[in-house]
């Protein structure tokens, strides 16, 4: 642990702990962020003091990414919700933009330091250690998630970046450098396990004994998990963030039930029904979308920002004494479908067809018929299969059956050859609109 007397103080009092920096970043809010001075003031809420503290946080509205944008112009390219003057700032990042314009995020020095503390809790908690050494194909240098590069090195990580999209150059390194870690997206490490079937390269026997996988959901399902640790002989765990409020915020330790919460002191937490907006209690096995409030942020504090991530919620003792509650990614919110009045996740429809491995993949692609969230059953699903396998007559309509029986929604499963579907380094789209009317 980095912080054992935070990482193991009790949940229960962390409201309590965290009511009184909260009550000074809305003052900070107020002051310093025209952004947030109209919202909260057309909400209601004339000073920091109406706001009150965190027990009331669920009178405040939410703060969606969408409104953000709305606020740049050429006077305000990062947004109006910049709260520190220019000389302030010690990095400003920006986002992939795979949603459209990138979005700029600034940090101070101050902000910089508080982010490598929550990383080295959330990739801390996996069991690194330091002067072991780490190789990355994140693309992470001019985007948000660089700072994970300051974090490898307070850590004491020898980092090797190897960078994204050369596969032969990343395994040239495994071999020659001999990783103990190996850093990827869960579809890239899934991606490299068939790339090395094909070279006859021998992986399970490689020095890499741990794989942290991250920038989307996946790491955490049962089925791609266990291929992932089969073919690599490596553990695999997971972390989680957004880069609006701190790329890592959540991180697995080898215990592999659920990502702890690494932010306790620094960001506050809530989950909600994503339909309602209505506060959910945060009670094992809660289902729901989480929202996060910076508590100690100079540059561009948030409050209440919607994550679109939907998560599941751990609350049982974890062996490794942490406290936080722990999640499991779901999907994204505005990823999922509904398919005759039932909200389907692509992640979920992956999870289940793993299930039938050895033969498939495990790679899949769902393709809506019409554009909109809401389809019509039955859902077209294209499940590739395994290289080499030889597949069951019945291997179709047996998907088709689980899916139903676990998920609700009738699919028309159509089995495409192994290699069929696209691979990444990057974050994987399960959903292919092409088709769509």
């Amino acid at each position: 642990m980095q912080n054992v007397a935070i990482e193991t103080a009790p949940w229960s009092e962390q409201i309590e702990s965290d009511d009184q920096v909260y009550r000074e970043q809305v003052a900070y809010l107020f002051e310093k962020s025209a952004f947030y001075r109209k919202k909260l003031t057309d909400a209601g809420f004339a000073s920091a003091k109406e706001v009150g503290g965190l027990k009331d946080i669920c009178k405040l509205p939410f703060t969606e990414k969408d409104e953000l944008r709305a606020t740049r112009d050429e006077a305000h390219p990062i947004g109006t919700h910049l709260a520190a003057a220019s000389d302030e700032l010690a990095r400003i990042y920006s986002t992939s933009g795979t949603t459209g314009l990138p979005s700029y995020i600034p940090l101070t020095h101050t902000d910089l330091a508080t982010w490598i503390e929550i990383f080295k809790r959330s990739y801390g908690a996996s069991g690194i250690q330091p002067g072991e050494k780490m190789a990355t194909t994140y693309s992470a240098g001019p985007f948000v998630a660089g700072v994970v590069l300051d974090t490898f090195a307070a850590l004491g990580v020898c980092h090797i970046p190897v960078g994204p999209g050369n596969s032969e150059r990343l395994m040239a390194a495994v071999k020659l450098l001999k990783p103990e870690v190996l850093g990827c997206t869960p579809s890239y490490a899934l991606y490299l396990a068939e790339w090395a079937e094909k070279q006859n390269i021998d992986i399970a026997n490689s020095s890499v004994k741990r794989i942290l996988v991250a920038g989307e959901p996946g790491g955490g399902e049962p089925a791609l998990r266990a291929k992932l640790e089969k073919a690599w002989g490596a553990k695999v765990t997971e972390v989680m963030g957004i880069g609006d409020i701190s790329v890592s915020l959540w991180g697995e330790c080898e215990h592999q039930d659920g990502m702890h919460f690494g932010g306790r002191g620094m960001v506050h937490v809530e989950l909600i029904n994503p339909a309602t907006g209505e506060i959910l209690e945060m009670t094992d096995g809660a289902e729901g979308e989480i929202v996060y409030t910076h508590l100690r942020h100079e540059a561009a504090p948030l409050l209440r920002f919607r994550s679109r991530d939907r998560v599941r919620v751990s609350t049982t003792p974890c062996a490794c004494g942490r406290t936080a509650p722990r999640v499991r990614c779901i999907g994204r919110t505005d990823d999922m479908l509904i398919v005759r009045g039932v909200n389907l996740f692509p992640t979920a429809v992956r999870e289940v067809v793993g299930q039938f491995e050895p033969h498939v993949s495990g790679v899949i692609s769902v393709k809506p018929k019409v554009q909109g969230v809401k389809q019509v059953p039955p859902l077209p699903l294209l499940v590739e299969l395994a290289d080499g396998a030889q597949a069951p007559d019945d291997l179709a309509e047996n998907i088709k059956k689980l899916i139903r029986d676990k998920l609700i929604v009738t699919t028309a499963v159509e089995l495409v050859p192994h290699g069929t579907l696209p691979r990444t380094d990057y974050k994987s789209k399960l959903v292919d609109w092409s088709g769509a009317e």
